[in-house]
């Protein structure tokens, strides 16, 4: 039923119970399972000669942290994994990632760490839904 599945993760408790998810889901189905971060530019600036520099670049080795942790488990549950930190909006950058693997489905976190109103589908959450013209499940 699934060949691709596409993960965003930020760290954030409904993004870990997604990529937790994902995982299962590309056991059952021996899914190739792609994991992906996204530093939002749109709220921090690119990386320029400024202490937001500082900030990105902490977010980034921080994203390049999670998604290699998960792509080992990925790749130890015997699935191929691929993983990629990117800049960007990070709905549009998920929704270009999805087209451009050919996802399947596309699972991610009801929220994240940006989203205050518990209860409720995040920005990025929503933008990804209305725009993927795939299945998508939040968790």
């Amino acid at each position: 039923m699934y060949d691709t599945i596409l993960v965003p993760i930020d760290g954030s408790d409904p993004s870990n119970r997604a990529a937790e998810h994902a995982l299962e889901l590309g056991v059952r189905f021996d899914a190739a399972v792609h994991v992906v971060n996204v530093v939002d530019t749109g709220r921090y600036g690119e990386p320029a000669l400024s202490s937001a520099e500082l900030v990105i670049d902490e977010l980034e080795d921080r994203g390049h942290d999670m998604v290699d942790t998960f792509a080992d488990r990925v790749d130890a549950a015997g699935l191929e994994a691929r993983g990629r930190v990117c800049h960007g909006d990070p709905a549009g950058e998920i929704l270009a990632l999805a087209d451009e693997v050919d996802a399947d489905l596309i699972v991610l976190g009801y929220q994240g760490h940006s989203h205050r109103l518990s209860g409720h589908l995040g920005s990025v959450a929503e933008r990804v839904v209305h725009g993927a013209g795939r299945p998508v499940l939040t968790v």
